[in-house]
């Protein structure tokens, strides 16, 4: 929505001005098993969640050509950072309540040498590129006002399987998305009603399949109940781009806050200048506007919205 500092003002300044909502539609918050994790942690099962982790690492090597004018190849040969952080960052800051209740502090970027893409360049069109920015792989790391920390990473040009990571650490329970969905509960937490008495949890392992499979269904999001048969039929990234938009037109239909606003929009796109801004610094810490003005802690944890 936003790739530099002087669009995120423009964008928050013009939505709060003429009180209008502004939304960047990130799909992958709804994702059935992002949607199922959350409700879990918004539950209370995973005790106080302390680490998340996203990414968006998708080798992009068939896909370049397929960009208008090869702009997007472009922007990673003149830019360091993670130029595409929304993915990772929105179930991320979600899962944490960003803005509603805490918010970022500082951030850390490295990257590697960048060796794939002047390759592939080369390779395609014979040109030798020696100043190519984006790094193969970038890390971020992120420190929030309430002391917990958000790991996201970029890479598009490695050979490796789709990952968007999706990783929570909490006091009393651990999920993850990628490369495996799976849960993991704190030896001997039972969860009244979901889990057989017998069920011997250990913090070394994953639940068994079976275990799993009856806690996504329990805790299974309001959302997916509704959604999950129509937005598989009808499909988009496995439905979630169906939820997304469904989303949108039910929260503006029955004037509700949208489930994702101007401020979210501000938080997930700033890595793209910031991480850029600490690389090209030696991986210096850089701090993170508090784009609300100091609004951060005035709604109390993220939920969404429904007509009652």
């Amino acid at each position: 929505a936003a790739m530099n500092m002087e669009e995120i003002w423009d964008i928050i300044n013009t939505s709060e001005k003429t009180r209008k909502h502004c939304i960047q539609l990130e799909n992958c918050v709804y994702d059935f098993f992002e949607l199922t994790t959350l409700n879990m942690a918004q539950q209370g099962v995973f005790g106080d969640i302390l680490h998340v982790e996203g990414a968006y690492i998708h080798n992009l090597e068939e896909f370049w050509p397929l960009y208008w004018n090869n702009w997007r190849l472009d922007y990673n040969r003149n830019h360091r950072g993670d130029v595409y952080p929304t993915h990772g960052m929105g179930p991320a800051c979600q899962l944490l309540d960003m803005h509603r209740g805490d918010k970022m502090d500082i951030l850390v970027a490295m990257d590697t040498k960048a060796v794939a893409a002047p390759a592939y360049i080369e390779r395609k069109s014979g040109e030798k590129v020696e100043n190519f920015k984006n790094g193969d792989h970038t890390m971020t790391m992120i420190r929030t006002e309430k002391g917990k920390t958000i790991h996201i990473q970029h890479n598009v040009v490695s050979p490796r399987p789709y990952n968007r990571m999706y990783q929570l650490t909490g006091t009393k329970g651990f999920a993850n998305k990628y490369p495996v969905q799976g849960y993991v509960l704190e030896s001997g937490q039972i969860l009244s009603g979901v889990v057989p008495d017998h069920e011997d949890f250990s913090g070394h392992s994953f639940v068994s399949d079976e275990v799993k499979d009856t806690l996504m269904q329990r805790y299974k999001h309001p959302i997916q109940i509704e959604l999950e048969e129509v937005a598989k039929r009808v499909g988009g990234h496995g439905g979630m781009d169906y939820i997304m938009d469904y989303r949108l037109i039910y929260c503006l239909r029955n004037g509700l806050p949208l489930d994702m606003d101007v401020y979210d929009l501000a938080e997930w796109c700033c890595l793209i200048p910031l991480t850029e801004i600490s690389i090209e610094n030696n991986s210096a810490p850089v701090e993170v506007p508090d784009f609300t003005r100091g609004g951060w802690n005035k709604v109390k944890g993220f939920r969404h919205a429904f007509v009652r």
